[in-house]
């Protein structure tokens, strides 16, 4: 549905990270929010977390959206 992919470098320690948030519908009218970070090119984590409406969703999504982007990461 609403995806969210960000970005954060260091060439001092040769590092390239990913922190990647979506909004999805599931069948039964609930909403998830997909979280999935990692170093670019390896194997990520994911977590999902269910919700019961789009309002609540979008507002956990936000949230950790404004976290990653204090913290130094960029959108794509």
């Amino acid at each position: 549905m609403t995806t969210c992919l960000m970005f954060k470098t260091n060439p001092q320690k040769h590092s390239a990270r990913y922190y990647r948030v979506e909004i999805c519908a599931n069948l039964f009218e609930e909403f998830s929010v997909l979280r999935e970070w990692g170093v670019r090119g390896g194997k990520g984590r994911q977590v999902l977390n269910l919700f019961p409406d789009l309002m609540s969703a979008s507002r956990a999504a936000d949230r950790h959206r404004t976290q990653k982007l204090r913290a130094g990461y960029h959108r794509v």
